[in-house]
């Protein structure tokens, strides 16, 4: 795939610290006309330049990476085909250029957008019992963890300091060495057994009680308890990333808070620094992973969607959980995948195919319109029912890497990168792809052709114009 045109992000980034092109041309020792070339995107910037210009520019590789702009673009692509905007038809190029000229105010659009969104729900009947119109919370910390790339320094030291603290800090010893250290420096009564109706933990402050149900696997207990620690050692640095954050709502703050507890739970479970080791060593395996650290396969998924640290990043992944009837409970995305914000996703993507095969992990080469290729892996997990006569919670996890990363994951082995693709869109109002079958949607921007002597794909249109 070709490298991502990056100049306006660099003309950007130049222009905020005030230096002129022809100083920075003379600091990468390149001439001011090529340049000029790179920032009109006329020219594809190498890899060895690209480590130059964080240099000269003082920035992250990730900022000149141009995934960020890509997310946004997608995401301005999606606000201007809305047709309950009633907009005029705005030009890719231009939203491209908004989101890489003007980051913030391409992110004061999509919030705007979601915003508006909320409204128009209201409006149709789901107002909140209070009446208050408010951004969605669920959306809101969404975003916080996407706009992190799912990655956070200060929890991560969290994390390692509490683990560091434990008696047995050994994977398969992680659960006894958690209870112990809650019993003895926190005075808490852990027990495992039956909890009323849906409860998976209950914790009781005033009792110093903790109790976590009896239904639940090993590894889902361990995480309990982890979590438990997180709240009562961990608290400070969680608030702390709260702050930065910055939430529009208590409701939000609340679901970040629980985010992030969740966050600094998975990382005692599997450490950072050993964690990235055995990835890299097992090629991404996740049950491999899973049985080594003794963790879910969920677990170990979402733990592999957050190693970013600088200097010791692991593969781009984005991370996906989605239930049966399409609804996305968790998206992270490190690896540029643009996910849509409204509607669904396409039936063409491998997490639609993986409830068709309980317990297996199957494997696609996806292709968006643009070219951009990911190496898609995906597999359901079942989560235990609390009593009997309750369905079986089910949702499919769903990874993800750019496919220049693909060699450093075993689910690539046997497949040709080259011919096995299989083209997907974000949706299907957002999608231009011809002759789909699997379409459900005609695409917004986008005249019907209906012709009655005709059968074939559901829908079939002109180029827009």
């Amino acid at each position: 795939m070709a490298r991502p045109m990056i100049g306006r992000v660099v003309r950007r980034l130049r222009q905020e610290r005030g230096i002129t092109q022809a100083t920075l041309a003379t600091r990468l020792g390149i001439s001011a006309s090529y340049m000029n070339l790179i920032e009109a995107d006329q020219r594809a910037v190498t890899a060895s330049l690209v480590f130059k210009l964080a240099d000269a520019l003082g920035v992250d590789l990730a900022l000149l990476s141009g995934q960020a702009e890509g997310r946004l673009e997608a995401g301005l692509r999606e606000v201007f085909r809305d047709p309950l905007l009633g907009a005029e038809s705005v030009p890719e190029e231009q939203a491209a250029t908004l989101a890489s000229a003007a980051p913030d105010a391409a992110r004061a659009v999509l919030a705007l957008w979601r915003a508006w969104r909320v409204a128009r729900e209201d409006s149709a009947g789901l107002s909140l019992p209070s009446g208050r119109l408010l951004r969605l919370p669920g959306e809101e910390a969404r975003d916080a963890f996407h706009d992190a790339a799912n990655h956070f320094p200060a929890l991560e030291e969290a994390a390692e300091a509490l683990r560091a603290a434990l008696e047995d800090p050994s994977p398969h010893g992680l659960d006894h060495a958690l209870a112990q250290r809650l019993r003895v420096h926190h005075a808490l009564s852990v027990t495992i057994g039956p909890l009323q109706g849906a409860a998976l933990r209950r914790y009781d402050a005033a009792a110093a009680q903790l109790a976590i149900s009896e239904t639940l696997p090993r590894e889902s207990r361990t995480f309990h308890l982890a979590f438990t620690l997180a709240l009562l050692e961990a608290r400070e640095a969680v608030e702390r990333s709260i702050a930065v954050i910055g939430p529009s709502s208590d409701e939000a703050a609340s679901m970040l808070r629980i985010g992030l507890l969740n966050y600094v739970a998975a990382a005692v479970m599997m450490p950072y620094a050993p964690f990235l080791a055995a990835a890299r060593a097992l090629r991404h395996d996740v049950s491999a992973l899973s049985a080594r650290f003794a963790t879910s396969f969920e677990q170990s998924c979402h733990r592999l969607s957050t190693l970013q640290r600088e200097g010791a990043r692991g593969v781009p992944f984005f991370f996906l959980r989605v239930d049966p009837a399409g609804n996305v409970s968790k998206r992270f995305s490190a690896a540029g995948f643009p996910f849509a914000r409204g509607g669904g996703s396409c039936p063409r993507w491998i997490p639609h195919a993986a409830f068709a095969t309980p317990g297996r992990v199957v494997v696609q080469l996806a292709e968006l319109p643009d070219g951009a290729a990911f190496l898609c892996f995906a597999r359901s997990v079942e989560h235990p029912a609390t009593r009997w006569g309750e369905p079986n919670p089910v949702h499919v996890v769903a990874m993800g890497c750019d496919i220049s990363r693909a060699g450093e994951v075993c689910y690539a082995d046997g497949i040709d990168l080259a011919t096995a693709r299989v083209g997907i869109g974000l949706s299907c109002r957002l999608c231009d792809r011809p002759d789909c079958r699997s379409r459900a949607f005609p695409p917004l921007e986008h005249r019907l052709i209906l012709d009655p002597a005709q059968a074939g794909a559901p829908y079939r249109f002109s180029p827009p114009g």
